[in-house]
Order: C-alpha cells, then structure tokens, then sequence
C-alpha cells in the first residue's frame, strides 16, 4: 500500500513553507488527491519531485 503525505509533511521534507506546497498543488506542478477538503500527496509524486529520492 502506498504512503501518503499531508502538505505540511511534505513542506518539511521539501524544506519549504506550507503555503508553496499549496500553490503548486492548485498550479498542478505537484499532484496529488482530495481527500473531502484534504490533499495528500503519494509517496511517488514525492519521488518525482526530489528526482528518485526520499528525505
């Protein structure tokens, strides 16, 4: 079963502020589901985004 992050999660992995995770989750640049009013972002989008590589 795949992992996934809550935004904040994935802020503090990226070393960024919360509110940049949000931006490119509506500008489409990082993908991820809503979950009713929640986003997660999947452990291979996270992959994706850092090149292959997790923390």
């Amino acid at each position: 079963m795949e992992k996934y992050y809550t935004p904040e999660e994935v802020a503090e992995i990226l070393k960024t502020h919360r509110e940049t995770v949000y931006n490119w989750l509506r500008s489409g640049k990082l993908k991820g589901v809503k979950v009713v009013n929640l986003w997660r972002i999947s452990e291979t989008e996270l992959r994706r985004i850092l090149g292959g590589e997790t923390e």
